[in-house]
């Protein structure tokens, strides 16, 4: 039986905005066109046999939004973003001016982590070990996730090396499909769910 996951990204927030390092976990909330972009997605979303977000609050409140007439998301702290660990709250061009050999590491090893958070492999096996584990009839699974997961899951879900993560880019409010199941998904990416999306 095919699965298929639907990873919608989050709609825009300020720290989003500001190249941020998630704070406290929370994401901070929706800015106002984010909810509203969210809001007028909700009719382009397909529904789903589980309605899933990661712990933020940004992911939170887009779920909300898009699943307005549906049951609540579910949480999970599996879909949560990457841990930043002492670079939470702070901007990436501040880490880059106080830490740059730091922050050249981290760009460049996949096993790096001079935060104290997570690595990038360490995400990687993450949100693959979520993959992995959905049954084989889960039917259509949609989950509101930080960009770094919707990456993560794609360079899992191709077998790529975790350097490729870099080179994927996951827009506010798209959609990033993989259909299939375990050790074989097929990736349709980017589709826009705004109103702009033409």
């Amino acid at each position: 039986m095919t699965v298929r996951v639907m990873l919608v990204s989050p709609a825009t927030s300020a720290a989003l905005r500001e190249a941020r390092f998630d704070g406290d976990g929370d994401g901070g909330p929706l800015d106002e066109a984010g909810a509203r972009r969210a809001r007028a997605a909700a009719g382009v979303v397909a529904r789903a046999d589980r309605f899933l977000s990661g712990p933020s609050r940004r992911c939170r409140e887009t779920a909300a939004e898009l699943g307005a007439a549906a049951p609540p998301a579910e949480v999970l702290g599996e879909l949560g973003d990457w841990d930043m660990g002492r670079w939470r709250g702070r901007r990436l061009d501040e880490v880059g001016a106080s830490e740059p050999e730091a922050v050249s590491a981290w760009l460049t090893d996949p096993a790096a982590a001079p935060h104290g958070g997570e690595s990038l492999l360490a995400l990687c096996e993450r949100v693959g070990g979520w993959l992995r584990s959905l049954p084989d009839d889960a039917g259509r699974v949609l989950a509101v996730v930080e960009p770094a997961v919707a990456r993560a899951a794609v360079v899992h879900a191709l077998s790529l090396p975790a350097e490729a993560f870099w080179r994927l880019d996951v827009a506010p409010l798209t959609l990033t499909e993989l259909s299939g199941r375990a050790g074989r998904w097929n990736l349709r990416c980017g589709r826009s769910l705004g109103a702009d999306s033409g």
